[in-house]
């Protein structure tokens, strides 16, 4: 069996996944016009040519037009169930769904009805395809703290179905001190705390993430490398970095994939996972995100297994040690064929 055969086969775990960035463009076309939601392209080859950028603000800018289409339950039930089917065709047996709820209610869309779409498809997909999942309600750092604590208040009433608070969108000028105090809340309410960290911002808001907001994984993280002091305390309490290769050239956060930092965070313990991020706009899903980074950097199966079992360990789910041992059992074969 190839490498390639391998990591297609592999069961795998998803730990940085934004539902809004799995929206399609043939799906998205589908629920603008049952809608009746006007959008500025004709065809979904428009669409397709829209999902084109050169950096991280010109992709946030189209990805929030897009989810201006989803108003009404299905349409997130109908978005997050597209998601799950690309997760059982890519082994995906776990996954930590992000999704941003001031993207909606902004719009006038009830939390709710952002909430129960997505969970129901989460029920659906466990019943179909064994596929467990959970939710991280993401804050957007590029609104203000105020506007996140509105947001917290409208998640109480769902917080039973909500593991974790996480801090994504515009990165520069906006760092993760801005966020301190709805952190404190989120964390009191017993949501477990995570952060965008080092993907366009510098090292210094990964040491914010840590040191002010009490993160428990650090999502991107690349801008670590550039801090020695920074690698030592990542490695010494174990946090995991969630990495995303096709986003981070997509993003031209690295020049070519070729460069990217993977393989120097393996070489320095670091705990890194693969994730595909925004998968629709960035032109992969957790599959041509592995075969895409293993091919650039040339990764062993050894590497190969130890990103997909740190994905395991870091997952916050109940069932992680026997996702672990049946990651061990996969690739013992394999492993054992090359003593």
């Amino acid at each position: 069996m190839t490498i390639q055969e391998i990591i297609k086969n592999a069961p795998k775990a998803e730990l940085h996944l934004h539902i809004e960035g799995s929206f399609e463009p043939e799906l998205m076309f589908e629920i603008a016009q049952r809608n009746k939601v006007s959008i500025p392209y004709k065809n979904i080859e428009e669409v397709k040519n829209a999902y084109k950028f050169d950096c991280l603000q010109d992709f946030l800018d189209i990805y929030y037009a897009g989810a201006g289409v989803l108003l009404h339950e299905i349409d997130f039930y109908d978005l997050t169930m597209a998601y799950f089917a690309k997760c059982h065709e890519n082994n995906v047996i776990h996954t930590e769904i992000m999704f941003d709820p001031q993207t909606h209610t902004h719009r006038g869309v009830p939390f709710e009805t952002v909430i129960t779409g997505i969970h129901k498809a989460q029920k659906v997909a466990e019943e179909k395809w064994g596929i467990s999942s959970l939710l991280i309600m993401s804050y957007l750092r590029h609104l203000s703290e105020e506007d996140a604590f509105v947001t917290l208040e409208q998640s109480l009433p769902f917080k039973h179905l909500i593991a974790a608070v996480g801090l994504d969108s515009s990165e520069l000028g906006n760092p993760p001190s801005k966020f301190k105090n709805v952190f404190e809340a989120s964390i009191k309410e017993g949501y477990i705390p995570l952060a965008h960290a080092g993907e366009e911002g510098p090292s210094d808001y990964v040491w914010e993430a840590l040191d002010i907001l009490n993160i428990h994984r650090i999502d991107h993280g690349n801008n670590s490398l550039s801090d020695a002091k920074l690698i030592k305390r990542l490695v010494e309490e174990n946090i995991a970095l969630t990495v995303c290769p096709l986003s981070n050239s997509a993003l031209k956060v690295v020049d070519d994939l070729k460069n990217h930092p993977l393989k120097t965070m393996l070489n320095h313990n670091l705990k890194a996972t693969i994730n595909s991020d925004d998968p629709a706009y960035f032109g992969g899903y957790m599959n041509d995100n592995f075969l895409a980074i293993q091919e650039a950097l040339d990764l062993s199966i050894a590497d190969i297994q130890t990103l997909i079992r740190n994905g395991f360990e870091h997952s916050f789910s109940e069932k992680k040690v026997v996702f672990l041992e049946k990651t061990k059992a996969y690739f013992s074969p394999f492993l054992n064929n090359l003593k």
